[in-house]
């Protein structure tokens, strides 16, 4: 069982890595996002929380590149293997709820997200090599649950003269651990927006039928979800959200009007990304994105959220 005490550790280390992120984005601190937040582990068991943190984020480790098109810097595809290998994603994909487990189910599309957009990032990931560092021992709960960090993680930083300050331990993943083209899992139900609200996942044609949901749930689902939200990623999340712009809007405007800016931020990058990808939406996400950057704060991952979204609506340059 994870204590209390390590949950807050884990949420703390994704707050900091959410942040570096965000630095690099604005170009304000350097352009390692990964490699960085690990050599900035002091121990074994920081480091472990570390490699964590990377999990929980997601692709979002990898938006200043995805966003900008600048080339990941030095030790920044290796940390961010170092992560994968240390905690591999979960094969075969998960079941969609409500067949499968959401935190897995969810974790796994995380994880989608990452290789994928890691792969688009890093021309050498088409040519992974065998791992030559084994000081990574990886705990199984940590494959549905990424607060079960690692219980060992020994960073091997380089030698002088080496590797720039903020590079990553030099360590390349066994191409049988880090799938270029990893199966995506199954894609989320469909938000119907004539029925209630709140209704369940529901399948009304049998077992093997779509499954449809009211656009309450959905949409804080969608939100989850909201690391994959960025170019050079698209898949069944991503044509559920096409197809779903209404159900978006609406859970953006009542996460707003409930004060709950974390969740708003999410789905409101959605409907960034949308129209960035240029599908019609019922409202306007500009005015929405703003109010939730100055109503919700400039830290976090909300920060990294509202952001993101500006970017991809042209409101902040490139």
């Amino acid at each position: 069982m994870i204590s209390e005490r390590s949950r807050t550790a884990h949420s703390e280390s994704a707050g900091r890595l959410a942040g570096r992120a965000l630095d690099v984005l604005r170009g304000v601190e350097g352009t390692a996002v990964v490699a960085a937040h690990m050599t900035d582990a002091d121990d074994a068991a920081d480091a472990a929380v570390a490699l964590a943190a990377v999990r929980l984020l997601g692709a979002d480790v990898l938006a200043p590149y995805a966003l900008t098109g600048a080339p990941l810097p030095f030790g920044e595809a290796e940390a961010v293997r170092l992560a994968l290998d240390a905690l591999p994603p979960v094969q075969p994909p998960p079941a969609a709820p409500p067949a499968g487990d959401e935190q897995t189910w969810v974790l796994a599309w995380s994880d989608w997200g990452l290789v994928t957009l890691l792969g688009a990032t890093d021309p050498a990931a088409a040519n992974p090599t065998v791992r030559t560092n084994p000081t990574i021992r990886t705990n199984p709960t940590a494959r549905t649950d990424p607060t079960a960090a690692p219980d060992h993680a020994i960073p091997d930083h380089a030698a002088p003269g080496q590797a720039p300050d903020h590079a990553a331990p030099h360590l390349v993943t066994p191409a049988d651990s880090l799938p270029l083209q990893p199966p995506h899992p199954q894609g989320p139900p469909l938000c119907d927006d004539s029925a209630p609200r709140h209704l369940p996942p529901t399948a009304d044609d049998g077992p093997d039928g779509p499954v449809r949901e009211g656009w309450a749930p959905w949409s804080v689902r969608l939100g989850r979800l909201a690391s994959l939200a960025l170019p050079g990623l698209d898949g069944p999340v991503h044509e559920a959200a096409r197809a779903g712009a209404l159900g978006l809007a609406r859970g953006a405007s009542r996460a707003t009007l409930r004060r709950d800016f974390a969740t708003a931020a999410r789905i409101t990058r959605w409907l960034a990304w949308l129209q960035a990808d240029g599908v019609a939406l019922p409202l306007d996400p500009a005015p929405l994105t703003n109010y939730i950057r100055l109503a919700g704060g400039d830290g976090g991952r909300l920060a990294l959220d509202t952001a993101i979204a500006r970017r991809l609506l042209g409101l902040e340059p490139v």
